[in-house]
């Protein structure tokens, strides 16, 4: 039996449906949502993403700005443009695109931003918040997730989950949001031992190396009918892929996410969606 398709494409149309919706409601109070970008450097895969952040919020009705800066600039510079753009009205979300030059304290950069303007749920406050469970601002990537399964009614109540990654961007907001749904949630590594083993009992594995030379998951590595999210993205021949031997796991897998048109899809219908709740939750700040 081959394995179902867990469609990006789907489920993300779904969300910037949502989107598009809450954007209505808001500009007809005279709200314009807005999203900030900053990217220092001129990385070439950074720089790609941010242009595909506004190509989707601009589809969706939400505004935009574009701060990019050059890979000299320095952190007091970097830290006043995170002030001015927490101190502006009419920005909602701020996205500072990671990684940031070595010479720059990412953690401090993080820690400066607005926790309601933090659309990608980075911040302390709202890693607190998420380990709460109380967050409106969750890690994209995590959040479209757990958006996935929902929509598929993949109920993770009661399974042993794997996931192979142990990121504060993946793999750690993850394990709590699997937790909230009653999973029983192990984090693999490049340090675990016996990591075959732990693969071969999991009801649901979420894999996120992004490298097929040190890491690829192929069909003997996997049980019957395992629920399989590739959050991988690597280059094998010349083509986009992510961490699965794709062909071979369909046939032992009940579900798979394909690369590309899967989670990356979703981890930017979810800025989207994180944008929306934030000038929505400011905006009724504002008004008390």
């Amino acid at each position: 039996m081959v394995a179902r398709l867990i469609d990006g494409k789907v489920v993300s149309a779904d969300v910037k449906s949502r989107v598009i919706g809450a954007v209505r409601e808001l500009k007809a109070i005279g709200v314009r949502p807005c999203l900030a970008t900053v990217l220092v450097g001129d990385d070439p895969a950074s720089a790609t993403y941010i242009e595909s952040k506004h190509k989707d919020a601009k589809e969706v009705g939400i505004l935009t700005r574009d701060h990019r800066l050059a890979a000299t600039f320095k952190q007091k510079e970097l830290h006043e443009l995170v002030q001015l753009l927490n101190n502006d009205p009419e920005v909602h979300g701020i996205l500072v695109q990671l990684p940031l030059p070595s010479h720059i304290d990412e953690f401090d950069i993080l820690s400066s931003l607005s926790p309601m303007k933090d659309v990608d749920g980075l911040t302390p406050y709202n890693v607190g918040m998420l380990q709460s469970g109380i967050a409106a601002l969750k890690p994209c990537t995590p959040s479209g997730i757990m958006e996935l399964l929902d929509y598929y009614k993949i109920d993770v109540g009661g399974m042993d989950v794997v996931i192979v990654n142990r990121s504060n961007l993946v793999g750690k907001p993850l394990l709590i949001l699997l937790l909230e749904r009653d999973a029983t949630v192990t984090i693999c590594h490049s340090k675990t031992k016996d990591l075959k083993e732990k693969l071969r009992s999991a009801d649901l594995i979420v894999t996120a190396v992004g490298n097929r030379r040190r890491f690829t998951l192929t069909a003997n590595m996997i049980k019957e009918d395992v629920v399989v999210i590739d959050v991988g993205i690597a280059r094998l021949n010349g083509k986009l892929t992510g961490d699965l031997d794709f062909d071979s796991v369909k046939q032992k897998a009940s579900w798979i996410t394909p690369v590309p048109g899967g989670v990356g899809l979703m981890t930017r219908a979810m800025l989207l969606k994180n944008t929306v709740t934030a000038a929505a939750f400011i905006t009724r700040e504002m008004s008390k």
